[in-house]
């Protein structure tokens, strides 16, 4: 069999958290422009996008996965940087993803395994997070990773609905801004048999909150929008089941770790949980995180905590990825079949 003829092709491991599709670029991504990884995510965002729509668009990929670009950190107390690339735009941080790529560094020898925990400090558009992870026989059992200080914006922010009258949303920060309400406002359980209904619902709340709702992050103000419903509801056994729904509208297979984050904030905000508690929070599907407060904090004055997030990755495989000036689909493109009313949102 003659070998494939590629000038230039794209490697990434194929990985997935909990359910949840996190794939990691390895290697053939281009250098993307910026002095920081902030700054990188916005040239993405602002100036050329065409990477993550090559990656995260048909008729390479679809809807229901993120791929995490890898690169170089610009700070010397990294191990490596990566940007969350979604198809809607790229996100400045995500607890799945964090540890579907520390997974994938530690299990393809990018960065050294020591067992039984090996320490990996991610540079992220949303600050430095530490990851400890618990490795054996060259896997890793299990990933908790430090996530930078979560805090609320606003409790019970009344936000005016059409179907469901006015219902209050909880705002906070997990990594990336979120706006959590209690499903049973929205008449529903969080149910794998309901996940249209719940996906349809939190992107109507999405794009009423944006005319609602103004967040800014105080220390980092490019960060300034919400990027996802999250609804919630409290088991019998004391954990959180969690749902987080995301354009063009579709929902979190995994519990959502910048969103356990927030939630976990939340709790700390109306004295639910102290530094040292835990809360579990489950998925759709029933994957778990442990989401633990590790300590208090402030973000420009305001009432914060440092959360932890404990879960697991497995890698199921290897992708190439061709790329070539000839093909008419390297940008990709969207279908109303599966972007629905959002199909121009790009």
């Amino acid at each position: 069999m003659e070998p494939l003829r590629w000038n230039k092709s794209i490697e990434l491991l194929l990985v997935h958290c909990q359910g949840e599709i996190g794939k990691v670029i390895v290697d053939g991504a281009p250098e993307i422009p910026g002095a920081t990884m902030l700054e990188k995510m916005n040239y993405i965002n602002e100036r050329d996008d065409s990477l993550r729509r090559f990656v995260t668009l048909e008729p390479r990929a679809s809807v229901n996965m993120s791929v995490n670009l890898l690169l170089t950190p610009t700070r010397d107390d990294a191990d490596a940087g990566f940007i969350v690339l979604q198809s809607d735009r790229a996100h400045p941080m995500s607890g799945s993803n964090c540890i579907c790529v520390v997974t994938a560094l530690l299990e393809s020898g990018r960065v050294k395994m020591t067992e039984p925990e090996t320490t990996v400090r991610l540079e992220t558009p949303a600050g430095l997070i530490t990851v400890k992870a618990r490795c054996e026989d060259g896997r890793c059992q299990s990933v908790s990773l430090d996530n930078v200080p979560a805090f609320v914006e606003a409790l019970d922010k009344i936000i005016s609905t059409p179907k469901w009258g006015d219902i209050p949303v909880d705002v906070a920060f997990g990594g990336v801004y979120y706006a959590i309400v209690d499903v049973k406002r929205v008449g529903l359980s969080i149910a794998p048999e309901n996940a249209r209904a719940l996906a349809e619902a939190g992107i109507e709340i999405k794009q009423l909150i944006a005319d609602q709702v103004r967040v800014s992050h105080p220390e980092l103000p490019s960060v300034n929008q919400i990027a996802y419903v999250m609804f919630r509801d409290q088991e019998a056994d004391g954990s959180v089941r969690t749902c987080t729904t995301l354009l063009p509208g579709r929902v979190d297979r995994s519990p959502c770790g910048t969103g356990s984050s927030a939630n976990l904030a939340v709790l700390h905000a109306r004295g639910l949980v102290k530094p040292g508690d835990s809360r579990r929070s489950r998925s759709i599907i029933g994957g778990e995180f442990v989401a633990t407060v590790v300590g208090e904090t402030r973000v420009a004055g305001r009432p914060a905590i440092y959360p932890r997030i404990t879960g697991q990755a497995w890698i199921y495989g290897v992708e190439r990825l061709r790329m070539d000036a000839s093909d008419p689909m390297a940008k990709g493109f969207v279908l109303s079949d599966s972007w629905g009313p959002y199909v121009n949102a790009l």
